[in-house]
C-alpha cells in the first residue's frame, strides 16, 4: 500500500504508533469487519464508561464528547461522533441506543450571543428516559424530557417534551405514532 504523507514517517515515534494502529485495525477488520479512527482503535468503550462513571455494561465510544455532568442507566449504547452535553445535567436513562452523531444538550448560547455576550448562557437539565432509541444524527435541546420507550427517528429535532411511547421524526419533531410493547420481546409501530 502507498503512503502518501511521508514526511510524518520522520516524526519521532511515529513508527512505533503506526505499528499499534495496523496491528490493531487489521485485528478489528478481520474479527468484526470495522475501521474505526485510531482513538476508537486504541479505547475500551466499556472501560472509558466506567471511568465516566456510567451505568454498568454501557458502550462509549472514544469519539464522543462528554461535558460536564452526564448520568447514564445500565445497559445504555453510545455511538461515534455523539455529544452528551450535561453542562447544565443530563440523564439517560437505562438500555437506550444513543445513534451516531446524536447530540443531547442541557445548555444554549443563543442569548449570549445575541446579547454581545451580557447574557448568561441558559442551562437546563435534560432527560432521556428508559429503554429508548435515539437515531443517527437527532438532536434534543436543552430543557427537554424524552419518556420511556420512546422512539427519536434520523435527524429529529425534538425541542419539546415527548411523553412514554412516543415516535417522534422531522424538524421540528413532532410525534407521530407510538410504542406498543407486545410481551416481552416484541414491540409494535402505530402511526397515526
Amino acid at each position: 500500500m502507498g503512503y502518501r504523507d511521508q514526511w510524518k514517517l520522520d516524526v519521532p515515534g511515529h513508527s512505533t504508533l503506526r505499528t499499534l494502529h495496523e496491528a490493531l485495525r487489521d485485528e478489528l477488520w478481520s474479527r468484526y469487519r470495522r475501521s474505526l479512527p485510531l482513538g476508537d482503535e486504541l479505547v475500551d468503550r466499556w472501560e472509558r464508561a466506567e471511568f465516566l462513571g456510567f451505568g454498568k455494561d454501557v458502550s462509549i465510544y472514544d469519539s464522543s464528547v462528554i461535558l460536564g455532568d452526564v448520568k447514564v442507566g445500565d445497559g445504555t449504547w453510545i455511538g461515534p461522533q455523539t455529544v452528551l452535553d450535561g453542562s447544565g445535567g443530563l440523564s439517560v436513562g437505562h438500555h437506550c441506543s444513543i445513534s451516531a452523531g446524536v447530540h443531547l444538550y442541557s445548555h444554549d448560547t443563543v442569548t449570549w450571543a445575541l446579547t454581545g455576550g451580557k447574557a448568561a448562557y441558559r442551562r437546563m437539565p435534560t432527560r432521556v428516559g428508559d429503554c429508548c432509541y435515539l437515531g443517527p444524527l437527532a438532536i434534543v435541546t436543552a430543557g427537554v424530557t424524552i419518556g420511556d420507550h420512546c422512539v427519536i427517528g434520523a435527524h429529529a429535532l425534538v425541542s419539546g417534551d415527548v411523553p412514554s411511547h412516543a415516535i417522534v421524526f422531522g424538524n421540528p419533531g413532532r410525534v407521530v405514532g407510538k410504542v406498543e410493547l407486545c410481551g416481552e420481546e416484541d414491540v409494535r409501530f402505530v402511526y397515526e
